[in-house]
């Protein structure tokens, strides 16, 4: 198998979970998973920007598309997905972005506020760990390399053009 057919492998599966990422930023909003309340430290726990609207809209979109890899792969010669598998990578995608938000919150940082690696790295290594207790023979070593290589840099992209549609505050 090329490299690029590996690379699209390894994009194509943790696409569920890309898409969960991002769709709190536009469907985010409302109230507050930790609703306002505070951690043993006193810091909020998740904070304002951590909502039941953008968790929701993140498990609902990227299962949504773990069952269109289901249905669709076998119709256009694309690796099977599975709306399980989906829900899986969704899950852990957004677990991933809530722990990052509270470290950030013990670190002081306001929401919103940028934590370079964390920001572009949790969702991604919560999902494959999530991906990994539902479906292990699906994720190769080499496939997880490759998606957590790339995360980083499709992150900080997919973030300025977010900042440039005015959907973020701020292009991290």
């Amino acid at each position: 198998m090329s490299i690029f057919s590996e690379i699209f492998n390894a994009l194509y599966y943790i696409f569920p979970a890309y898409c969960a990422n991002a769709s709190p930023v536009i469907f985010g909003g409302g109230k507050p998973i930790d609703c306002g309340k505070r951690f043993l430290d006193g810091k909020p726990i998740f904070g304002s920007h951590k909502t039941y609207r953008g968790l929701i809209s993140g498990l609902l979109i990227g299962t949504l598309v773990g069952w269109m890899q289901e249905l669709l792969a076998p119709n256009v010669n694309l690796p099977k997905g599975s709306t399980f598998l989906g829900f899986a990578l969704s899950l852990g995608a957004l677990f991933g972005d809530l722990m990052g938000s509270f470290i950030k919150r013990r670190l002081n940082l306001k929401p919103g506020s940028p934590l370079p690696i964390v920001d572009q790295i949790d969702f991604v290594i919560a999902a494959l760990f999530f991906a990994l207790i539902v479906d292990p023979p699906s994720l190769s070593i080499p496939k997880a390399v490759i998606i957590v290589a790339l995360t980083f840099p499709i992150h900080v992209l997919a973030n300025f053009i977010a900042y440039m549609l005015r959907l973020k505050d701020n292009p991290w």
